[in-house]
């Protein structure tokens, strides 16, 4: 399907009036089913509806329906208009968003730039703990850091509501693609009012969000439905009339469930599947690249993976090509970088990883684990601990026998459900842990930053000024070549010191219904709202 909109942000710095939005564009001549309700697969219950406190993909593609930010993507992942119409900057360090007139709460009341300025204050409030408080600072939002610091109160942030539809914001340094980090998740508005209704704002009946969709019901690990906001100022062209999210987080679960009909869209499937609904579904099997990194985190601070030496061995022994050929073998590409091929603004150096052949890597890495005390008369041992799933469990299987076979580590692998991961990843109960990460934006920061010391996504506790200071030195830039030479110097700190091992860059492997329409398949960041889709007779 094409949707014509048009380019709005030839420039990231400056957009224009318009009144262009990116909504289900029905192709003329196109029958409608007329049942217009779609069930998407999510990989986990969602931690929490609310934007501050989200912290995985199953939670942000709920919200994204619920919520809606000062601008969207579209498939090509190009911003368009959200809750703003309008936004420019002269010298990319004062920004001012022009709200539309007719963005209205679920519950009717108008959307005003003070809900913004509320909603960014409590993000980065040391009360409300967000885990993507970190996001602010990372936009240079004016005080962010010091109020997350405890250092100077929420209401010092460097956003002002001029009036009730204007919004300006301050940044501490310009930041060409500020606009760009306004369509994350973490920057959408939350209405005061329903915030501090009670704790159990975010429930079925009482959440009362701006997006397209409002929350009718949910069952824990069972289903979570939503259905159209009369109020939402797009709802003329919001076609589906009931989206289920169903929680699952096997992937060979999932796949069954769509096989039988039960499932439109799953947000993956099991590797060793890949062939074979290739060949029994052909048009329904999709593997886009996307903006993200499959990786391990090593506790830098307790434990043998504290040295790096440990760390650079365990990484140097992850065969990556039979990783991403063999193990996966969807098209995913070996990681000999942490910032993915396909982002934007980044062009990388050789990886000496990559320059050398397997032999070659386990041999160093031999003698590495050696001068760090650890042999066979005293094997390293680890726990490898990753979040229940099949695809994690088939990795940690093979990257484990790559370290038994190669420098004799006795490996135990630990799974958990995906909350009290959370919770184990959090308070740097692990060894190794398995992670991701898909970029918040298409910029090299959106993955370097997030090895930064004051980071709070930073799971293997990295601290390392010189990589701080390089991180800190690419905003200050005024080319994109010196950028570049930044971020390869980064990489080649995250090479050296081994704080994280990148295994592979995602494909976005799913599969869809040829019936279910919209779906933003080649968007790079993997966001997609239910309200461009929508369901032809079949």
């Amino acid at each position: 399907m094409k949707h014509p909109v048009s380019r709005l942000c030839a420039a990231l710095y400056l957009c224009g009036l318009s009144t262009l939005s990116y909504a289900a564009d029905v192709p003329q001549g196109t029958v409608l089913a007329q049942k217009q309700e779609l069930v998407r697969h999510i990989k986990d219950e969602p931690a929490s509806l609310d934007p501050a406190k989200a912290v995985g993909l199953p939670e942000i593609q709920v919200i994204r329906d619920l919520f809606e930010g000062l601008v969207n993507q579209n498939e090509k992942g190009e911003l368009t208009p959200g809750v703003a119409t309008r936004w420019q900057s002269n010298d990319n360090r004062i920004w001012t968003f022009t709200l539309r007139d007719n963005a209205k709460w679920s519950d009717g009341t108008p959307v005003t730039a003070q809900d913004f300025v509320y909603s960014w204050q409590r993000l980065v409030d040391p009360k409300t703990t967000s885990p993507f408080a970190w996001f602010a600072a990372l936009a240079g939002i004016n005080n962010a850091q010091a109020i997350i610091d405890g250092k100077a109160a929420p209401d010092t942030l460097g956003v002002t509501a001029v009036d009730a539809r204007t919004l300006r914001v301050q940044l501490d340094k310009p930041l060409p693609w500020f606009s760009n980090l306004t369509a994350n998740f973490a920057f959408y508005p939350v209405q005061k009012a329903n915030v501090e209704s009670g704790k159990e704002w975010t429930r079925p009946g009482a959440l009362v969000g701006n997006g397209a969709y409002v929350l009718n019901d949910r069952v824990v690990n069972e289903k979570l439905v939503v259905v159209p906001n009369t109020h939402y100022w797009d709802n003329a062209k919001t076609v589906l009339q009931k989206v289920t999210f169903i929680p699952i987080n096997q992937e060979s679960s999932a796949t069954k469930r769509y096989l039988a009909g039960d499932i439109d869209i799953t947000e993956s499937f099991p590797k060793n599947m890949y062939q074979k609904l290739l060949k029994d579904i052909p048009g329904q099997v999709y593997t886009p690249p996307q903006l993200g990194t499959y990786y391990y985190a090593f506790n830098t601070q307790k434990g043998p993976t504290a040295d790096a030496r440990v760390r650079l061995a365990l990484s140097m022994t992850i065969d990556r090509r039979i990783m991403a050929q063999k193990v996966l073998g969807t098209g995913e590409k070996p990681a000999w970088h942490f910032t993915p091929d396909v982002t934007a603004g980044f062009t990388p150096e050789p990886s000496p990883f990559e320059q050398m052949s397997q032999q070659e890597l386990n041999a160093q890495a031999k003698t590495l684990l050696q001068a760090a005390g650890y042999g066979p008369q005293r094997p390293l041992k680890l726990t490898l601990l990753y979040n229940t799933s099949e695809n994690h469990q088939k990795i940690a299987i093979a990257v484990a026998s790559m370290w038994k076979k190669n420098l004799g580590v006795d490996v135990k692998l630990q799974n958990q459900e995906w909350k009290t991961y959370i919770d184990s990843r959090n308070t740097g109960n692990f060894d190794v842990i398995r992670a991701s990460w898909v970029g918040d934006y298409n910029e090299p920061s959106t993955f370097l930053s997030l090895l930064t010391s004051t980071h709070s996504g930073n799971i293997s506790r990295f601290n390392d000024p010189a990589y701080d200071k390089i991180i800190h030195q690419a905003t200050l830039e005024t080319t994109a070549k010196a950028r570049n030479t930044d971020y390869n110097m980064a990489e080649k700190i995250l090479m050296e010191k081994a704080p994280i091992a990148p295994i592979y860059q995602y494909t976005n492997g799913r599969l869809i219904k040829p019936w279910v329409k919209g779906y933003p398949i080649n968007n790079p960041e993997d966001v997609a709202y239910s309200r461009t889709m929508y369901i032809e007779k079949h």
